[in-house]
């Protein structure tokens, strides 16, 4: 029988009263915890792994047989069933692509240009490419904003550092300025230069920026510098710095506010006749006009609207020939045009001008004022009217565009249409398109390289084409009769002979803590430096050759000819071992005691039988007291 308070104990141990666990807030004190089984859960996870690569094995085989149907299907084009069955497959994708859909299908991660965002959203239209992409990452959920730098073409993967994207030439045609992607600025003079087509100057004026766009001023003296931060610079011939526009507050709302840009450069220009003011546009939506007499605070601000007049990004920006419109290109696919002196509302605009969505990257007048043409990262080259906004005059597609700044300009006789077109990396060459400007017929075309044409200019004054492309050439093409100047008096000049006297010369050392009677004078030209030690006769003289056999001349031989240089021959000829000297000098023991020759003879007389010292007997100091005992 138990006792009643071990029975009370129990029940405690049993369960916690319910009103207590109320009351003290611990519910579930007391539950048994959870058991999972690790073997159990690492089989799912193997099953779900081997069953995601049987679907992605699967997937990839079909991919495979579609190609082998294309391919079939391309090399028997008149065939109208293999036609219908092909554009059916290819219902989702836009016509152009649709049109060209085999050939660009096989090297889509290849490109060599910025992200073209139409051809991106048509692909990604396809549901089954997006659920084989899907299928291909196993495990945990990609994080929001995670891109995939094969589907939307990433600067990094698609583009070299090396590209050449700004090109500028004075209005003497004398100089050339190119900038890249490798942030550098380099100078070209076309009457310094040989054949070799050296650049004689090189800086970063940008630090890590890339360079956007280069352009002299009007009167050539000044350069313009837009990079990919906020700030464009001015340089002038030298590439030395006189102004850099001041960065506006990114924490004031409106724009119009603030003194400066807040957000990447994306492109800027020269005012045609006022030789101190210039244009930049910007990703915080602006347009602003500067004066480089006042790098404090801009000149004023254009700002482009959307049809919901929300802000819009200009993408590229440009004066009239007279200076008295500024045009904008925008990333909703609209071009702005503003009375130079009216910032608020526009003059003329087209809202439909290019692809929403895609970056318009270049805009220039004709030489007459009357025409516009524009540059559309949909791969299209219109021309405008800008007395009937609404419509474009002409159109040519399938002129592809990987890079945001693509040119295209007017010929000196306002008669031809000049662009280029990008290429993908391993696709063929990029090429300049020559087109009519009335009737838009395609002239004559030129490849160029095997990378994009990005950068192209025609000079009037000069007559010659400058083409900056992908790969980082800069070429100048002109026509021997009709060109002046420019690249023909550089390419008619030798190469000069690299001089290899001027290599050996002692390094000038500078020490500007030394005393002037140390000092080094200051090198101010290798060529006359050598000249001054021609004439000195200690450094132009010509070290003697050394004696063979006996000496003459009062010069000793090369050897023999001294007691130093016999023993020296001797001692490198002796070849004996001398490694244990005890046994060395013992060797010669039996010898000497037989024949004496050193010590021995000298004692024959005055002492005939050797005598040598008696070793004494060490005294026995046992017996001393203390104080006379050695002490060691």
């Amino acid at each position: 029988m138990e006792a009643p308070g071990a029975a009370g104990d129990a029940a405690t141990l049993a369960g916690p009263d319910p009103e207590l666990a109320a009351t003290m807030g611990f519910s579930g004190f007391g539950k048994k915890a959870r058991t999972f089984d690790l073997d159990a859960m690492f089989e799912q996870t193997r099953r779900t792994a081997v069953e995601r690569s049987r679907k992605i094995l699967e997937a990839r085989e079909r991919e495979k047989e579609d190609q082998a149907e294309k391919e079939f299907r391309c090399l028997q084009p008149d065939s109208p069933a293999s036609a219908s069955s092909a554009i059916g497959a290819e219902s989702t994708l836009t016509p152009r692509d649709a049109a060209c859909s085999e050939s660009e299908d096989s090297s889509d991660e290849e490109l060599t240009g910025p992200s073209v965002q139409s051809q991106t959203s048509a692909r990604g239209q396809n549901e089954d490419t997006d659920d084989d992409d899907d299928e291909e990452f196993i495990g945990p959920p990609l994080p929001p904003g995670f891109k995939d730098s094969d589907d939307d073409h990433d600067d990094d993967d698609i583009q070299e550092e090396d590209n050449v994207s700004a090109l500028g030439l004075d209005p003497s045609g004398a100089r050339l300025v190119t900038g890249g992607y490798d942030y550098d600025v380099k100078f070209w003079d076309f009457a310094g230069m040989d054949a070799s087509l050296q650049a004689f100057r090189s800086l970063q004026p940008c630090e890590c920026h890339q360079i956007k766009s280069l352009q002299y001023s009007s009167t050539g003296d000044v350069i313009l510098v837009v990079s990919g931060n906020s700030q464009a610079k001015v340089l002038d011939r030298d590439g030395f710095p006189v102004m850099e526009c001041i960065k506006g507050d990114q924490y004031i709302v409106d724009m119009t506010n603030t003194k400066g840009h807040t957000a990447m450069l994306n492109s800027g220009c020269w005012h045609p006749k006022v030789k101190e003011e210039f244009l930049t546009c910007s990703n915080d939506g602006t347009v602003r006009t500067w004066d480089v007499n006042n790098e404090k605070k801009h000149k004023g601000v254009f700002k482009p609207r959307s049809v919901q007049g929300k802000r819009v990004i200009p993408t590229t920006c440009t004066y009239s020939r007279d200076g008295k419109l500024i045009a904008a290109g925008c990333q909703d696919g609209s071009i702005q045009i503003w009375d130079k002196n009216m910032s608020v509302h526009t003059k003329f605009h087209c809202r439909q001008a290019h692809a929403p969505g895609t970056d318009t990257s270049c805009l220039t007048f004709s030489y007459d004022g009357t025409a516009l043409a524009s540059r559309g990262g949909d791969d299209t080259l219109k021309i405008w009217d800008i007395r009937q906004f609404k419509k474009p005059l002409n159109s040519a597609e399938r002129l592809s565009s990987f890079f945001p700044m693509t040119d295209c300009c007017f010929s000196p006789d306002d008669k031809i249409l000049v662009t280029g077109t990008s290429v993908k990396k391993g696709g063929g060459c990029g090429k300049l398109f020559f087109f009519d400007r009335e009737t838009f017929q395609k002239l004559y075309e030129i490849d160029v390289t095997n990378a994009s044409v990005v950068r192209c200019l025609w000079h009037p004054k000069l007559n010659q084409i400058m083409v900056g492309t992908g790969n980082g050439l800069a070429k100048v093409y002109y026509d021997p009769i009709k060109s002046q100047r420019g690249a023909k008096l550089c390419v008619v000049k030798t190469k000069r002979k690299e001089r290899q006297a001027e290599t050996l010369t002692q390094d000038y050392i500078i020490t500007p803590h030394a005393l002037p009677m140390f000092r080094e004078p200051r090198q101010r030209s290798t060529r006359k430096q050598l000249e001054k030690d021609r004439l000195d006769p200690l450094k132009s003289h010509k070290p003697e050759p050394p004696v063979a056999g006996p000496g003459r001349g009062g010069r000793v031989g090369t050897h023999g000819g001294t007691l130093s240089s016999y023993i020296v021959k001797n001692i490198a000829l002796d070849k004996t071992d001398d490694s244990n000297p005890r046994e060395a000098i013992l060797r010669h023991a039996k010898e000497a005691e037989e024949n004496p020759y050193w010590v021995a003879p000298a004692y024959a007389k005055t002492q005939p039988k050797t005598v040598f010292a008696e070793v004494e007997q060490e005294e026995d100091e046992t017996d001393k007291p203390e104080w006379k005992k050695r002490k060691i």
